[in-house]
This record gives C-alpha cells, sequence and structure tokens, in this order.
C-alpha cells in the first residue's frame, strides 16, 4: 500500500497512519500483518497541487482569508 501525503507528519503520526492501515486491510480483507506494506512518501507543498493550485500557494491564500476576518 502506497501513502502519499505533504510534508509535516511526525514519526507518531506515520507510526499511527501504518497501524490504521495495517488493521483495516486484516479487517476487510483478511489480509495478514505481516504480508502487509506501507510506504509513505511525503510530498513537498510545491509539489502538490488540487483545485487548481500548488499547496503552498493554496495555504498561502487561506491564511490571507481568515486574517481578513479577524
Amino acid at each position: 500500500m502506497n501513502v502519499q501525503i505533504t510534508r509535516g507528519a511526525s514519526r507518531q503520526q506515520k507510526a499511527e497512519i501504518v497501524k490504521d492501515i495495517t488493521e483495516s486491510l486484516v479487517r476487510v480483507l483478511g489480509k495478514k500483518p505481516e504480508h502487509t506494506h506501507v510506504v509513505i512518501q511525503e510530498i513537498d507543498d510545491e509539489n502538490w497541487g488540487f483545485a487548481g493550485m500548488l499547496t503552498d500557494d493554496w495555504k498561502v491564500a487561506q491564511a490571507g482569508t481568515s486574517s481578513h476576518g479577524r
């Protein structure tokens, strides 16, 4: 199982992701935990895009939007 996330997760958070995904594959698909591999690939915000924007630009835009409401 390959999981892609933007950078910034702690080691503990990544361990929890691996545990949860493994438990889900065991429960839903009957996989053996020892045969389940989870690879976490961290992507820089500038290399991840959605909604027509790069994630780092989106975060800047969101920060600007939230400061207008104050």
